[in-house]
């Protein structure tokens, strides 16, 4: 019998049913007609979703984007034709994610209106909000359609291609930038209030 942790799917799938066992001796699933359930699940869920979005972006950070220059030509098609789509594809759809789900926990736990209109005493959580709306707006309006000419998804000439993934790498940076102030207001929130 192979190992179920040399699949990912399958390795996912025994992460749920743990998370799910968890919920059965707690006897959480009693609580499935609350509100603050539903509020829990949705910031787990929540919080999944950020950290595989936040995680390949400080990968794309910390080590695809300064790893490429040391990399010989020819051995670069396997990070552009192999690796960056499928790393690309987890994190624009990461990052919807998280802010579904982001809006979903808001909601559930009734301050979404006065955090995206920033009154208090929601104010923290609202600023990580509107950080991350922008971020995920970088995401898919800016990086992902320049992605898409360097890695040749979209035709583009050699000067486009470059110029392209420029404005991608700083649209990167910028996301980058942003996560630390957005983490410190998601994070505040909880502790701080």
């Amino acid at each position: 019998m192979k190992n179920p942790l040399e699949n990912l799917h399958k390795t996912i799938g025994l992460g749920l049913i743990l998370a799910l066992i968890v919920l059965l001796i707690r006897g959480y699933y009693s609580d499935l007609g609350n509100i603050a359930f539903w509020a829990f699940l949705f910031t787990w869920c929540h919080v999944l979703a950020a950290i595989l979005w936040i995680g390949l972006l400080y990968y794309f950070n910390f080590v695809q984007i300064p790893s490429m220059p040391k990399i010989p030509d020819e051995q670069k098609p396997a990070v552009s034709k192999v690796i960056a789509p499928t790393a690309l594809f987890w994190f624009r759809w990461a990052a919807a994610t998280t802010v579904l789900f982001g809006l979903l926990t808001a909601g559930a736990n009734q301050y979404i209106g006065a955090a995206l209109t920033l009154q208090a005493p929601v104010t923290t959580i609202g600023i990580g909000m509107w950080l991350a709306i922008i971020m995920a707006a970088n995401v898919w309006f800016v990086i992902w359609p320049n992605q898409k000419k360097v890695l040749g998804i979209v035709q583009a000439d050699a000067d486009a291609k470059k110029k392209a993934g420029r404005v991608a790498m700083l649209a990167s940076r910028t996301n980058t930038m942003l996560s630390i102030p957005m983490l410190f207001c998601m994070v505040g929130f909880r502790l701080l209030g």
